[in-house]
């Protein structure tokens, strides 16, 4: 029988990978579609060992490349649930970069993942809640729900049947554009 709830830990991957040559783009560095690859694959594992449950990927929020990724270097990726609903988690991912001859470490992007849990049929089904056992963990728990609720209030204020033009014109200005509406 499946657990009510977990902790972070009992739910938590790591994932460690050297980067070749094929994984760069032609600038050299390691190719942010492979990493996205990367970062996907582990969220779904971390998903699933917590639901005990196939998992898809609902949504990505924000991905930020802040570091180049250079061949030859060990990429850590971590990740952890860091929200749970009835049916749905969010899942925290970092990944660092790592210097083989230096052991030097570069935080090189964050992203949170919105994976569904899934039922042999396919149907959304119900997870385990999440036991908070620190401060960190109680942050990144607010932090998920403060993150949902800014984009309800982006998707709102964007929606067709709701938009007014006159609310966003100065919003415009100074910006690399050129109006020439109906």
């Amino acid at each position: 029988m499946a657990k009510k709830f977990k902790t972070r830990l009992e739910s938590q991957i790591t994932m460690t990978q050297l980067m070749l040559p094929s994984h760069s783009n032609f600038s050299g560095k390691i190719h942010g579609g492979f990493i996205l690859n990367l970062m996907d694959q582990i969220a779904f594992a971390c998903a699933s060992k917590h639901s005990e449950n196939y998992c898809v990927t609902a949504s990505v929020n924000k991905v930020d490349f802040l570091n180049p990724i250079e061949v030859g270097e060990l990429v850590h990726l971590k990740a952890s649930v860091n929200y749970t609903g009835k049916t749905s988690m969010v899942v925290g991912v970092r990944v660092e970069a790592e210097n083989i001859h230096t052991k030097k470490i570069k935080h090189c992007n964050s992203s949170y993942f919105t994976m569904v849990a899934k039922d042999k049929d396919g149907h959304n089904t119900i997870i385990p809640g999440l036991i908070l056992t620190s401060v960190d963990d109680v942050r990144h728990f607010a932090r998920s729900i403060r993150r949902q609720n800014e984009s309800r209030q982006r998707e709102d204020a964007f929606d067709p049947t709701n938009f007014r033009m006159s609310d966003h014109v100065e919003t415009l200005k100074g910006h690399n554009l050129k109006m020439e509406l109906d």
